[in-house]
């Protein structure tokens, strides 16, 4: 096992030399083309005053330049602050000045908007991917073309700082989850070797560089030789022929992802043949939908879950395993999970019955940077971290998550989960996508609210969703009203975002 992320990219080189690694923005890369450019660029950084310990954003849509810089920063042994392209400008400004950044490396469309921070934080430098000239910041191209040299590779600790990813703040302010090398890593590694990822696989895959899942397809490339074919953003028939055109043996994704392939009449016409496994992960996915998948792609789908403070996946199926549609499967190697009394930690609840989902081992977060407060709120002292998701663990310590626990909706007294509901909402034949939130009621407290996208050319109406819910659930479960919308708001990586769908109300 490697020590440190900046060790990563020459020892792929040294590995898989001139086979080929990445397909992205119309180029090919072998992995040694990309050690060449990630060096070219580790010294460029040098140059420009970066070392060791620096902290480094990078706020960029999928492009292989996120790939080189993510390497560059960890090459020079300075810390990988990946942002959401989402974020706004005064949201990157918030993130750079809590975390202390001494450069960011943006998409030139993201420059104008932060040229401003440099007065404001420690932010010395801002580089532009590309070749284009921006004013106020260094072109990314120019870096590469300077060539100067690297200086020698750092001694990092394993268990030193390596990256910051900021959660989405969808409660308060974002905050910034501290990973150890050694966490990056192996997460990386132990999902390649869950999923037996290797050298004969190539990948299709749009999710966003800066989330977490994203980043183990990333480093799974680098250390098993993985082929990786990024796209800059979802788009399902792009996918669909790619996956045609470079014979892919995976596509990774999340649901809303599956759901708009299995809506595009583009997939008839197909040839899907090369997939061996699909992978689904960022939120529950209905069962009846997994089927349909499966069905339409001629392969299995096999769920995982993850979160950004433990840099990647806590729980999977292992390739050769039992594959438990509805189920998030187990601990990855090395790591625990539990299920716990939601209002005593300490309590584990007994097999079947819902608790919080809790995690432990050497993928947790170091902490949240510069809040104790919030790290001692979600790590207890004996190292169990609290997830927020709420789940059940069978007799084979396979875990089926119910629903995150600030989405659970309470109504007359009854614990309502969302995800419930959508799962039965996907059994519809009319039904693409839906995603159910809660309104106020004076009577229940709380009432859930279905929001729903129909298939191209279906008709439904309020009364026949509320009917065919109630066919599988109990009263008290079943969406109140529904309400029928074009989409539903989402996050970078296609997760819908269940506190936004109030926005659509007006809509």
């Amino acid at each position: 096992m490697l020590d440190h992320i900046g060790q990563i990219p020459a020892n792929a080189a040294q590995r898989f030399a001139n086979r080929e690694a990445l397909i992205a923005g119309g180029r090919r890369f072998t992995f040694a083309e990309l050690n060449g450019l990630i060096e070219a660029v580790a010294g460029g950084l040098s140059r420009l005053g970066l070392g060791q310990g620096d902290i480094v954003t990078l706020y960029a849509a999928n492009s292989w330049e996120w790939i080189v810089s993510y390497f560059a920063v960890a090459r020079l042994g300075a810390v990988i602050n990946p942002v959401n392209t989402m974020l706004t400008p005064a949201e990157v400004e918030y993130v750079v000045k809590d975390c202390g950044a001494k450069a960011i490396i943006a998409s030139p469309d993201k420059i104008a908007g932060i040229l401003g921070v440099t007065e404001v934080s420690s932010v010395q430098s801002i580089i532009a991917i590309g070749d284009a000239p921006v004013a106020g910041a260094i072109s990314f191209d120019g870096l590469i073309a300077a060539r100067h040299p690297a200086p020698p590779p750092p001694d990092v600790a394993a268990d030193s700082l390596g990256s910051i990813a900021y959660t989405s703040g969808t409660t308060g302010q974002p905050k910034g989850a501290m990973q150890s090398h050694r966490a990056v890593i192996l997460n990386g590694a132990m999902t390649s070797q869950m999923h037996m990822r290797g050298a004969d696989d190539i990948v299709v895959s749009a999710l966003p560089c800066p989330h977490v899942y994203a980043n183990v397809l990333m480093t799974g490339m680098m250390m098993c030789g993985t082929k990786l074919v990024l796209h800059e953003r979802f788009d399902s028939a792009a996918v669909l022929a790619d996956i045609e055109r470079h014979s892919a043996t995976i596509f990774d994704g999340v649901p809303a992802m599956y759901m708009y392939i299995l809506n595009n009449p583009d997939l008839k016409q197909s040839d899907l043949s090369s997939l061996r496994r699909c992978y689904v992960g960022g939120q529950t996915m209905p069962v009846t939908v997994m089927e349909a998948v499966e069905a339409a792609f001629g392969a299995p789908l096999i769920e995982l879950w993850g979160m950004t403070e433990i840099a990647g996946l806590g729980a999977t199926h292992p390739l050769l395993g039992r594959n438990k549609h509805g189920s998030i499967g187990c601990a990855m190697p090395y790591c625990e999970l539990r299920i716990a009394d939601a209002e005593n930690a300490g309590r584990t609840m007994p097999r079947g019955e819902v608790g919080e989902l809790m995690v432990r081992g050497p993928i947790v977060m170091m902490g949240y940077f510069g809040d104790p407060e919030k790290t001692r709120e979600t790590l207890e002292p004996d190292g169990w971290m609290h997830t927020g998701d709420l789940g059940t663990m069978d007799v084979d310590n396979c875990v089926n998550i119910v629903d995150r626990k600030k989405d659970m909706i309470l109504t007359g007294g009854y614990n309502v989960y969302p995800a419930e509901i959508e799962r039965a909402l996907a059994a519809h034949p009319a039904v693409a996508l839906s995603a159910v939130g809660k309104l106020p009621d004076a009577v229940k407290g709380e009432i859930a609210k279905a929001y729903v996208v129909l298939k191209e050319g279906a008709a439904c109406t309020e009364d026949e969703i509320i009917a065919f819910c109630r066919e599988t659930l109990a009263a008290y479960k079943c969406p109140r009203t529904v309400q029928f919308v074009k989409d539903v708001p989402k996050t970078s990586t296609g997760k819908i975002m269940r506190r936004e769908l109030y926005k659509l109300d007006q809509g």
